[in-house]
């Protein structure tokens, strides 16, 4: 039984289990990547030559928490195991079981006292003709295989999105001698009252803001287009992209003109973050819809508790704020978590993190507001031919005949059990947004009223085979006079 169980290795993950290290609890950080440093500082494999991260500008901090992180024999680590879930032993009401996979072991239960959520976030996914053919990429996962496995798409490539992630995979790509044929931005060209606005960014950011720029100078030398109030309207091929059809837009990202197509053999999508929730709401916590903030977030208090007793959560699940913000709430979660569990924590510790949160906070809420998703005009893209849920092959066309037929669903829960949407193994990663999207055009209301769709253990597809050690667990629980696990 350890005192605190970590899901995620990533900024808030390390963080808060260096800090709650430091005040003697045992830890214990499930990641299953097989390196520390999340998605944003992925690490390539140790076998790989000259396997040393290299952070963005900005984020210097990242190489010596990785290497404090892994270096720390107090921490036990189980990285390449998937979390899937959490039981509750009802002999035992303040304690947490979480059950976790991995593909040649099975499955198997750790118990903590207190539980951490710092699960991270993903591409945010957008529906359009075209969007399952092969060669169309999200940006995270190709910054993943040049970074981490330092494989790159082969042949012309097309970036389209909102984020400015996008610049700096498309400089990745440029440095690797990938053909880069454009970028298109949904937004315009920032005004100058868009800049004052931005002011709040700058202090502590220089170096980074100054990078984001040398980039788009470096592309333009280059000859890369960078095109903005450009969206993405479809991609064309047969069994694989073969061109990309790109219209200019208003400042709503609605489609102003005719489209042309630039012939290219893969396509880059970067509109933003989705926070993921999943074990969240499998556990039972609150989730608010904030869209800045990369949808669905988990509800917490000021010291960063859930809803559930004995689990708190730091990073992207709280809202989609980048590197800092997550490094700071990780060391108040562990700090919070210390003192819960009785451990003496000085009042000038948790103002140090209240602090750095708030730091964070001023340059987190500009990217936020100047890069925000339009999520109905990204919901418009679809054409009733569409496929919206790409696990089970449902179209935008079977999603809002159903509405049609059904006047008074207004929940996103009721057209998943109805059109089979977010059943597949994706568990709705892939749909969940555009379902929202397409039910609030349907019925006229905001995004978040038609709610979000449940979780259920385990989060994440495993051979039913592998349920069975969950079996085991209950059982060895009930030997061991603790009681039945639930749920």
């Amino acid at each position: 039984m350890f005192d605190l169980a970590i899901i995620g290795a990533g900024p808030a993950g390390m963080s808060a289990a260096l800090t709650a290290a430091d005040h003697g609890l045992t830890v214990v950080v499930i990641d299953e990547q097989q390196r520390a440093g999340g998605q944003i500082f992925r690490q390539p494999p140790e076998a790989f030559t000259g396997s040393v991260l290299h952070p963005t500008a900005g984020y210097g901090w990242a190489t010596e928490l990785i290497r404090r992180f892994e270096e720390d024999p107090r921490l036990t680590t189980e990285f390449g195991w998937s979390a899937i879930g959490v039981l509750h032993d009802d002999a035992e009401p303040g304690d947490l079981c979480v059950a976790i996979n991995h593909p040649e072991h099975g499955t198997r239960v750790i118990g903590a006292r207190r539980l951490l959520i710092a699960t991270g976030a993903y591409d945010l996914p957008v529906a359009f003709p075209g969007w399952t053919l092969p060669g169309v990429m999200t940006a995270g996962g190709v910054q993943t295989l040049v970074k981490a496995q330092r494989i790159a798409p082969v042949g012309d490539v097309v970036l389209a999105g909102a984020h400015p992630l996008l610049l700096l995979v498309a400089d990745l790509l440029v440095r690797d001698g990938v053909p880069v044929r454009e970028v298109a931005f949904a937004q315009s060209i920032p005004t100058p009252t868009d800049m004052l606005r931005a002011l709040g960014a700058v202090p502590g950011h220089l170096r980074m803001l100054a990078e984001t720029g040398a980039i788009v100078a470096r592309l333009v030398r280059k000859g890369v287009r960078v095109s903005p109030r450009t969206i993405v309207t479809a991609a064309h091929g047969t069994e694989h992209v073969s061109g990309i059809e790109l219209a200019r837009v208003d400042r709503q990202w609605r489609v102003t003109g005719a489209p042309r197509e630039v012939a290219a053999s893969h396509l880059v999508l970067g509109y933003g973050f989705s926070a993921s929730t999943e074990l969240a709401r499998q556990i039972g916590c609150e989730l608010a819809f904030d869209s800045p903030r990369g949808g669905w977030v988990v509800e917490h208090d000021e010291r960063l508790r859930t809803s559930v007793p004995g689990v708190f959560v730091a990073g992207e699940p709280t809202g989609v704020a980048g590197a800092d913000r997550s490094c700071a709430e990780g060391a108040l979660a562990g700090l919070g978590i210390a003192a819960d569990l009785g451990r003496p924590v000085p009042s000038a510790k948790f103002a140090e993190a209240e602090r750095g949160i708030r730091k964070a906070t001023r340059f987190s809420t500009v990217v936020q507001r100047m890069f925000e998703p339009v999520r109905e005009a990204l919901g418009d893209l679809a054409t009733r031919e569409t496929t919206i849920c790409r696990c089970e092959l449902v179209t935008r066309g079977a999603i809002d005949d159903f509405l049609e037929s059904s006047p008074f669903v207004s929940n996103v829960n009721a057209v998943k059990l109805s059109c089979r949407t977010g059943m597949g193994p994706c568990q709705g990663r892939y749909c969940e947004s555009g379902v929202g999207t397409v039910l609030a055009s349907a019925r006229d209301q905001p995004i978040g009223l038609g709610g979000r769709f449940s979780a259920h253990l385990p989060i994440k597809p495993v051979p039913v085979g592998d349920l069975r050690g969950l079996d085991s667990a209950a059982e060895q629980s009930a030997s061991d006079g603790t009681g039945p696990l639930r749920p």
